[in-house]
């Protein structure tokens, strides 16, 4: 299997499967003399670690993190950093009776089309399992960007229920158990989830992911644009099935003139700009406002009501997942969006100081 790597200069390579012995990272392209212990990673993965509340999958896995590689006397030493989970709660048996059955909307099939052979515990390589090492190389990408950049995500709308934006808080993310922003909905979004799972169905999710303090200059005209990069990025995150930046969709109900975010000089010397509907990117590249990005995560494919399907052998089955399956993917998604932004930024950042050493760390103008 190829196409496990992500990024250019900032290169993150996992590996492992849902119910292997492990699974594991590979940084490369660090730089030196960063201050990183494993206490710097642990909090990241334990905002994913399944089996916290009602509303995620009952798998107990500690997700404790070791580092193999790349760090000495606390500090990376610019050579390739490896990480490590062990996985300590599989119950392979729960798959044993559809083992050879193509389950709907998983990626059984297209796997056994591609590769004419998969790993049927957990979905194997397709799992979000392995979204655990996604974050825990992006708690690394964020000493890359420093403590000036900081990126945050939150749950905003769970099914058809979206919450409320004019009572937005951030402190109220991590005082619910569904990242919600807005303690209103997520009392709704609560008792809703519980609904669905004693129904033993499920329900999509969207994220918002926003990136404060990004410097200007990040990507690049045509083939490098940030925003792309950042589309990919969080494309590439399981369950997935849309993006959008700054506005996003909504862009294409406004008229040119409230889509425009104008500018004035402000008294420090800085750009200012009056809006943010292009989501802190302009011609692929970074203003200096906040990243602003949402992705749809769609829902869990493992519910417990029958669906019909095929085998291997080409006979109509029907079949029902059973195990331990998150009712909306989308909660732990949060922590999973904020890391691959973090991994994109951290690369470009990069790239960035690569070309273009010298350049300005603020939305300043140039003088004469």
């Amino acid at each position: 299997m190829s196409h496990n790597t992500f990024g250019h200069l900032f290169r993150v390579t996992t590996w492992g499967e849902s119910h292997g012995p492990a699974i594991g990272c590979v940084v490369d392209g660090c730089p030196p003399r960063l201050a990183l212990t494993e206490a710097d990673i642990q909090p990241y993965l334990d905002r994913r670690r399944p089996g916290q509340s009602r509303f995620v999958t009952q798998r107990q896995e500690p997700d404790q993190v070791r580092i193999l590689s790349g760090v000495f006397e606390g500090l990376t030493t610019g050579t390739p950093i490896a990480l490590q989970i062990e996985n300590q709660d599989q119950r392979s048996r729960d798959y044993g009776e559809i083992k050879d059955s193509f389950r709907p909307g998983h990626a059984d099939l297209a796997y056994e089309l591609k590769y004419g052979i998969r790993d049927y515990r957990g979905g194997g390589r397709s799992s979000a399992r392995e979204t655990a090492m996604r974050v825990a190389a992006g708690a690394v990408a964020r000493k890359v960007l420093g403590p000036e950049v900081r990126i945050r995500a939150a749950l905003v709308q769970v099914g058809d229920d979206r919450i409320d934006r004019a009572r937005w808080a951030w402190a109220a993310v991590e005082a619910n158990e569904l990242f919600c922003p807005d303690p209103v909905a997520a009392a709704r979004w609560e008792e809703r989830l519980l609904a669905v799972r004693k129904a033993g169905s499920s329900l999509g999710a969207v994220i918002e992911v926003v990136a404060e303090g990004v410097p200007p200059g990040l990507g690049a005209p045509v083939y490098g644009k940030l925003d792309a990069d950042i589309a990919a990025a969080l494309m590439g995150i399981n369950a997935v099935k849309g993006v959008e930046i700054g506005e996003g969709f909504a862009a294409a109900a406004l008229s040119g003139e409230a889509n425009a975010d104008e500018m004035r000089m402000g008294r420090d010397g800085r750009v200012a700009f009056a809006a943010n509907h292009a989501g802190g990117v302009l011609g692929g590249i970074s203003t200096g406002q906040d990243i602003v990005a949402r992705f749809a995560v769609k829902p869990t494919s493992s519910i417990l009501t029958p669906r019909q399907a095929v085998d291997r052998q080409g006979r109509e089955v029907e079949v029902l997942t059973k195990g331990r399956h998150d009712p909306c993917v989308g909660i732990r998604a949060v922590p999973v969006g904020e890391a691959m932004l973090a991994l994109v930024l951290a690369d470009h950042l990069l790239r960035h100081r690569a070309q273009n050493p010298d350049a300005p760390s603020e939305a300043r103008l140039p003088r004469n």
